[in-house]
């Protein structure tokens, strides 16, 4: 019942839309921030994750850090990329209300990433409005260009098309 509420009802979609924006504002000033300063390297904060999965009180599980020095550390230049431009096309994409869906899910899987090498900063509540979003569906881009772009891909889907055929022939 509460899952076709926040689906479905166009004054839930005013209130997703304030978060999708709020959310997409959080990311894209942040990508932005990285991107324009020329000075943004993964490699340190990769390193002090790492560096967080030992000691006595670790804040990185052992898993996570095995990851960030066997793959993410040789490859800091790919992540650095990664991070500025994702966060930056995330929040440009949520802003907008454009493929809200995939923009919010590749926004969590960032915050789950920072999350889980030890930041915690706003995370948390990026990710529990995020679920909102998500949990939503296309009512969380009903007030954004989503509005007009899904259904155009939905009426012009190349498979759905041959589906139509099939069945009138059938």
């Amino acid at each position: 019942m509460f899952l076709d509420f926040l689906r479905h009802n166009k004054v839930v979609a005013g209130v997703l839309a304030f978060l999708r924006i709020y959310i997409g504002y959080q990311w894209m000033t942040s990508g932005f921030g990285k991107i324009t300063s020329g000075e943004f390297d993964a490699g340190g904060f990769i390193q002090g994750a790492v560096a967080s999965a030992g000691g006595e009180n670790p804040t990185v599980q052992g898993w996570w850090a095995a990851f960030l020095e066997t793959f993410a550390l040789p490859n800091a230049e790919l992540f650095s990329f990664l991070v500025m431009w994702g966060e930056f096309l995330a929040g440009t994409a949520l802003i907008l209300g454009l493929f809200t869906n995939f923009a919010a899910l590749m926004g969590i899987t960032m915050n789950f990433a920072f999350l889980f090498s030890g930041t915690v900063s706003t995370n948390a509540q990026m990710v529990l409005i995020t679920v909102f979003l998500l949990a939503a569906g296309f009512n969380a881009g009903r007030y954004g260009l989503d509005r007009w772009v899904i259904p155009f891909l939905k009426n012009h889907n190349p498979r759905q098309k041959r589906k139509s055929r099939e069945a009138a022939t059938a």
